[in-house]
């Protein structure tokens, strides 16, 4: 066994030891909303070494994943989050809005120092630290990009303003967003330009 299955299978047994701290998140996902979307996240994020699903899985990115805590508040609201998440709360420079609509199957890698304020975001959203999505105005949550379905950002991603991102689309490292991309494409730099296609 390698290292980072036995630092996985640690991790996985002071999950389900402290498993009692979580019982208000767990009840929460299973009747206090629409759990569908949560599991979807839980089997898109996953861990490296082992594959944890279900409730399991859940109770593991929990414990251990701050990153995840702050997208799970996100989907259970904000009275919710309130009520059962002020003792284990997520990562105060991982910032989603509360307006945001993101579809299920959401991976944010390590996504430090990232604001996530879009329209809506569609399924199996993936993204990276520095990230910033939102509007040129404060308070104008009108003019916020729209995000399609399976879009993939690199590192210090900017998408500012009424954009629309099309389904199935890699934006590089360090790319401006400020006009539309389409279906398909591989954009990049500042502004971000298309420079392929996916097959």
């Amino acid at each position: 066994m390698d290292k980072r299955s036995v630092r996985d299978y640690s991790r996985l047994l002071f999950a389900v030891l402290f498993g009692f701290l979580y019982l208000p998140h767990i009840l929460v996902a299973k009747f206090g909303c629409d759990n569908k979307e949560i599991m979807c996240d839980v089997e898109s994020t996953g861990t490296d070494s082992i594959r944890l699903r279900g409730l399991l899985g859940l109770l593991y990115l929990l414990h251990n994943d701050r990153y995840f805590r702050n997208l799970f508040y996100h989907r259970i609201g904000p009275v919710q989050s309130a009520i059962i998440g002020w003792w284990c709360p997520g990562d105060k420079y991982f910032v989603i809005s509360k307006t945001t609509s993101i579809g299920g199957g959401a991976y944010f890698a390590h996504p430090f120092s990232t604001e996530i304020n879009a329209k809506s975001i569609g399924r199996n959203f993936r993204c990276r630290h520095l990230t910033t999505i939102g509007n040129k105005v404060d308070g104008d949550n009108e003019n916020r990009p729209i995000i399609g379905d399976n879009v993939t950002l690199g590192v210090n991603v900017t998408i500012i303003g009424p954009v629309h991102i099309g389904n199935n689309v890699i934006i590089g490292a360090g790319s401006v967003v400020v006009k539309d991309i389409p279906d398909n494409a591989v954009a990049v730099g500042n502004p971000a330009r298309v420079i392929k296609y996916k097959v």
